[in-house]
């Protein structure tokens, strides 16, 4: 692979696929610090951010070789990794109450619904506005049932400060993080705008894996000291 010192995009996949291996590896080792359900919690933030990296390092070798997007790679590690994070605010639930599966089902069908519109948009399998449209609907939903349903309300009611503490950072994420990946696609639609839409989505990506995880690490470390 030839990477050329102006190609900012390339430079981008090579930086994250190296950050994504390294929290991998920090989430995995960490793990031991932890106890009790937030050591479930830390081995999925390392399952997020390993499948990550697999796929980055997939996707740095389909630009840098043929500079067009690896969107099928792109799709296929969010079809994973975003459902584990959605998994992540469950686990977070159920350590501190019983949690309805429902709210399990609702979170993960509104994440489907977000990625698979977004896919059939880019793919060009559908008409590109009204999949963004779809796509955001699902994100929209997901942002009112942890700021204002039935999760923001159980965390509310039986949340420890650790939880809480976690929760309210990964809903932050969620909201602020994950509203970078809609201006990629926004960017992505005018001719040339390949570049400028995986610039956007390895940001985003770069934050919001890696730093849901740290969420994740910060929370049961406070959590096991204060055991």
């Amino acid at each position: 692979m030839d990477l050329k010192a102006d190609d900012y995009v390339g430079v981008t996949f090579w930086i994250i696929s190296a950050a994504m291996v390294a929290a991998t590896y920090f989430f995995t080792v960490e793990r031991d610090r932890a106890v009790g359900k937030w050591k479930t919690s830390l081995t999925v933030a390392a399952m997020v951010t390993g499948i990550a990296a697999i796929h980055y390092f997939y996707m740095r070798g389909v630009w840098v070789n043929t500079g067009e997007s690896p969107l099928v790679f792109r799709y296929v590690d969010w079809l994973l990794t975003v459902p584990l994070q959605i998994i992540e605010f469950y686990l977070i639930l159920a350590a501190i109450a019983v949690v309805r599966a429902a709210l399990f089902w609702k979170l993960m069908i509104a994440s489907l619904v977000m990625l698979v519109f977004g896919f059939l948009g880019e793919l060009g399998a559908m008409s590109y506005w009204p999949a963004f449209a779809i796509g955001m609907a699902g994100w929209l939903y997901i942002i009112y049932e942890i700021f204002a349903g039935e999760a923001s309300q159980i965390s509310a009611a039986n949340g420890t400060a650790a939880s809480q503490t976690a929760f309210n950072a990964l809903r932050l994420i969620v909201t602020v993080g994950w509203a970078i990946y809609p201006i990629g696609y926004i960017l992505g639609a005018g001719e040339g705008g390949a570049a400028g839409l995986n610039l956007i989505y390895n940001l985003a990506d770069f934050v919001n894996k890696i730093a849901f995880g740290v969420v994740i690490w910060v929370a049961a470390t406070s959590s096991s000291e204060n055991a």
